[in-house]
């Protein structure tokens, strides 16, 4: 009865907003009228006392959780540095980013087997694009709006369930979330109107909520936070407003800022003299995927956005630390080095997928090195130092027309003028300005040792910019939305998406999987020699074998897989999880092809949780 009243009165998340200030303001509102309305009428005195007793009891956050957990392992250093191989501690499974799990039950030989074992909708629509988060058998899930699910990771039961409130006034150009970070007793999540939470991983109640931006400004979160050495690390949202991006730094137990680097330097700091002017103070250059962390070197290392507006004649010069990968002391905060992948980008080729950690050996030589198929559609081979990083090699794994050559010692590219757009100038370049490969993440298999890209080829664009003029919160990317064209080669016609293998220490592409659709699938490998992978118009989620790429299984979703895969294993069987769940930029994309080949193509939305497992 208490659930249907406040389901009644429109208040979501009763349990596990209680400890949210506005929420609470809401909530004494109620109980004024309720007060107010029983006063006049005839109800008994038991019952009002039940309804304000039962409101009371919600505003100061005294009832357990719908399941309260009783048991939670603290997440340590220790184990964040090497995390059990049942769980799945992070984003990416591991500091070094490999999206990589050790687990072996499910294998090439029986991975047809694979059945879905249980599954939870999340009531919610819009792309669905975090990985299940898994601590001893506890699930951590986030969604679209903001809303963090805790799950029995065997059972799929409830345990909790978080729902953040929105400002009303809040323009979500990409309502998505990315996940959870989990440290200590505690899960963090990075909001879209800019807060960073530290939630209660046993009940779900809000711990500390720290306010990183003013959203009212463009500044947004849509990234898993990162957590080394007792700090949660965070990076802005906001390049199309014209915000100036920045990684940050909080205090893990209390939430206070430790520190903050800004990724467009400001006067007196080096590399504000590759920006004209003030441009530097609207100059973007966020920072939306979680980065990578050298423990050995203490150093993080995180992929950064394109500059704006998009037209780079508008800000001539490098525009430092736009497009790059660049590398902050853990502790604090101070830039160690950087590699810029280009320069003064026109084209939107965000490089914001943090560089994959591993060992290379190549031309006789190991290196440590850095790896990053970039959204400008080249593969990156660099070396990590501590204060350095320096290029290595670098090739072109799609189609790019872009860069006429690399300067053999630095890697920086030399143009070609034509596909360069710029004001009242349109310019036709490969790959679109989704890129080669745009935010969905590589992973690395250290049996094979094969890089897994999952990339777009056959895709060419096209830009044409206008003038622009700044206004906080309002959209500063200097074109017409109508003005960004996607120019299918006729090889689309045959496929776009692709699966890519690589390997590192030979430097060359070993197979090849396509697929008729767009790719947008995130990949997952393991030490059962697999390659999981989703991101396809059809709704697919598939196995393929990791060696050769020979499809092994496959099973229909409820809608697009743009979600990260994780996997786990609970009282001795292993799982593999997923969200499906399409929209954001791949329907966006979606919506050009179609437009292009005249074609309609309906992919469901809605999210839900897939779980899998070995059949019998």
């Amino acid at each position: 009865m208490s659930a249907k009243l406040f389901e009644q009165l429109g208040i979501e998340s009763w349990q596990a907003k209680r400890s949210n200030p506005s929420l609470k303001k809401r909530l004494l509102r109620y109980l004024r009228l309720l007060a107010m309305t029983f006063s006049s009428t005839s109800q008994t005195t038991p019952t009002v006392t039940l309804l304000l007793t039962f409101l009371v009891i919600n505003i100061y956050g005294t009832l357990a959780s719908a399941q309260p957990l009783e048991k939670y392992q603290p997440v340590t250093n220790e184990r964040l540095l090497h995390p059990e191989p049942q769980n799945w501690l992070m984003y990416r499974g591991t500091y070094d980013s490999w999206g990589y799990s050790p687990l072996d039950q499910i294998n090439r030989k029986n991975v047809r087997r694979l059945v879905p074992v249980w599954t939870f909708s999340t009531g919610v629509g819009e792309g669905h694009q975090s990985p299940p988060i898994v601590n001893n058998g506890v699930m951590f899930i986030t969604t679209p709006q903001n809303q963090v699910l805790a799950l029995n990771a065997k059972t799929g039961d409830l345990l909790w369930r978080y729902k953040h409130e929105l400002p009303e006034d809040l323009f979500q150009l990409h309502p998505t979330n990315r996940g959870v970070a989990v440290y200590g007793d505690k899960v963090y999540l990075a909001t879209v109107d800019a807060h960073l939470l530290a939630l209660n991983a046993r009940s779900g109640e809000v711990v500390w909520d720290q306010t990183v931006e003013n959203y009212l400004s463009g500044y947004y979160m849509t990234l898993a936070p990162l957590v080394a050495r007792g700090k949660v690390m965070v990076g802005v949202s906001g390049g199309e407003f014209g915000i100036r991006g920045f990684v940050q730094a909080f205090d893990a137990e209390t939430g206070k800022p430790e520190w903050k680097t800004y990724t467009v330097p400001g006067p007196g700091e080096p590399g504000n003299e590759t920006w004209p002017g003030e441009t530097w103070k609207n100059g973007a250059v966020p920072v939306w995927i979680t980065g990578s962390y050298d423990p050995q070197l203490n150093l993080t290392y995180w992929g950064t956005g394109n500059a704006g507006p998009f037209m780079g004649g508008t800000r001539s010069g490098d525009n430092l630390y736009a497009n790059s990968v660049i590398a902050l002391d853990a502790d604090t905060g101070a830039l160690k080095a950087y590699h810029q992948y280009h320069w003064n980008d026109s084209w939107d080729w965000d490089e914001v997928s943090a560089p994959i950690l591993l060992d290379v050996h190549r031309n006789g030589r190991d290196i440590k090195a850095l790896v990053h198929p970039g959204r400008n559609g080249y593969l990156w081979l660099l070396e990590r130092g501590a204060d350095k990083i320096a290029f290595v090699h670098a090739e072109p794994f799609v189609k790019q027309n872009v860069f006429a050559k690399l300067d053999p010692e630095t890697g920086r590219p030399t143009y070609n003028p034509e596909r360069i757009p710029g004001i009242d100038k349109r310019a036709e370049f490969c790959p679109s300005l989704w890129g080669g490969k745009d935010w969905p993440p590589a992973a690395y298999n250290p049996t094979t040792g094969y890089l897994y890209i999952p990339a777009n080829e056959n895709l060419c664009g096209a830009l044409k910019g206008k003038p622009a003029t700044y206004t906080p919160g309002q959209l500063y990317i200097g074109l017409e939305i109508t003005d960004i064209e996607l120019l299918p080669q006729k090889e689309a016609k045959d496929h776009i998406g692709e699966l890519q293998a690589w390997d590192m220490n030979a430097g060359k592409k070993i197979w090849t999987k396509t697929f008729k659709s767009h790719n947008w699938g995130p990949v997952l490998t393991t030490g059962g020699g697999l390659v999981f992978l989703g991101g396809t118009n059809d709704r697919y989620f598939r196995a393929f074998d990791a060696k050769t790429g020979k499809l092994l299984w496959q099973q229909r979703t409820n809608s697009g897989v743009t979600g990260v895969p994780s996997t786990y294993q609970v009282d001795g069987v292993q799982y593999i999880a997923v969200q499906s769940g399409w929209g954001v930029d791949a329907q966006r994309k979606q919506e050009l092809l179609d437009k292009a080949f005249g074609t309609k193509t309906f992919v469901p939305q809605g999210g839900v949780l897939w779980i899998f497992a070995l059949g019998k």
